[in-house]
């Protein structure tokens, strides 16, 4: 499949992601977009494809003065929670940018079909009209950040601040890489913390692809005690903001406050870095991370998703907080982390 009919001036196709001078084409209309986001960029779709093995298939819209929406998209199959087209795999956002919304929403419920795929999610951006909305279950969180490491530690509510500066009592050492030890202990720390949550790990393939996709515009920042990893979130870095994506800690990080520590000094490397901006990401509400994210002071924005199903479908739910996963979620917390790290990531890489 690569061409759809023209629909109101503008013809719909599937990009090319194999092709590096379509891939130029899609980054240079991502870096002029206001609304263009990390989950849009070409390199994630392929990252995910290579690391989880969930097929990228990317549509774009064009007219007679070129390229004027895109709209990126997984297809996810897996034999627990059944197959979807989602947008954007294993991203927070990534939904339709630019012009043609509606052809590209109907291009793409058209190619959902011919996958036989039940399931169809857009994850923000330019809504489809007529589409199912799925709200009030997540925010963002993200705020400015300032310059100057005096200015970053006063822009954190008193007592945050106080739990980062009694973190800083506690001789930790922070690291900042991308090398493979850096990935082992973020992939150490990350499955525990998800362990400890009932949530299965992701493959460690997906970290080394998104490292390999992204280059510099991609880190991750580890806080250690004697040696021993506690803390580490993987960032990306896009449009002047800085994204703490995949961030955990293990037990012995909450006594320690290694986290506050943590995203403290993410705020100061990404200052450095030129960062103007701090995205917290997602988290339900109601949650934990909800509240945590709310003591560090920045406020919740909604996030609206639109979702299409086919006729007589059951709407695809991954959501563990769903009642029906309650007993799993509860198991898999007790499972030894050897067996959870065994048993997660063919589990995960089917989510999307």
């Amino acid at each position: 499949m690569n061409a759809f009919a023209p629909v109101a001036g503008l013809a719909v196709r599937a990009a090319d992601l194999n092709d590096p001078a379509e891939r130029k084409r899609l980054d240079a209309f991502l870096d002029a977009h206001p609304q263009a986001e990390l989950f849009h960029r070409p390199a994630w779709s392929l990252a995910v494809e290579r690391g989880c093995g969930q097929r990228a298939r990317y549509l774009v819209s064009e007219g007679r003065e070129g390229l004027q929406g895109l709209l990126p998209l997984t297809e996810v199959r897996s034999p627990l929670f059944g197959s979807a087209l989602v947008s954007t795999g294993f991203g927070v956002g990534g939904g339709i940018v630019g012009d043609g919304a509606e052809a590209l929403g109907d291009a793409a419920w058209s190619l959902a079909q011919k996958l036989g795929c039940s399931t169809l999610e857009v994850r923000g951006g330019e809504l489809p009209a007529d589409w199912q909305r799925k709200e009030g279950i997540y925010v963002g969180f993200a705020r400015d950040v300032p310059q100057g490491d005096e200015a970053i530690l006063k822009a954190i509510p008193r007592k945050q601040r106080a739990e980062v500066r009694r973190a800083q009592n506690f001789t930790l050492d922070v690291k900042i890489g991308r090398s493979a030890c850096d990935l082992r202990d973020h992939y150490a720390v990350y499955s525990e913390s998800v362990r400890n949550l009932g949530t299965p790990v992701f493959p460690r393939s997906l970290f080394n692809a998104m490292l390999d996709a992204f280059g510099e515009d991609a880190d991750i920042l580890t806080v250690s005690k004697d040696g021993r990893p506690v803390a580490s979130v993987f960032s990306f870095y896009f449009n002047n903001t800085v994204l703490p994506y995949w961030g955990g800690g293990t037990a012995e990080a909450r006594g320690l406050r290694a986290s506050e520590l943590m995203y403290f000094e993410l705020m100061r490397h990404a200052s450095a870095r030129g960062c103007t901006r701090f995205d917290f990401g997602r988290s339900k509400l109601g949650t934990g991370p909800y509240a945590f994210k709310k003591n560090w002071g920045f406020e919740p924005t909604p996030l609206v998703y639109a979702v299409r199903t086919a006729d007589g479908a059951a709407p695809r739910e991954i959501n563990p907080l769903s009642p029906k996963y309650r007993l799993q979620v509860e198991l898999w917390k007790k499972l030894p982390l050897w067996l959870a790290n065994r048993l997660g990531p063919p589990i995960a890489r089917g989510l999307g």
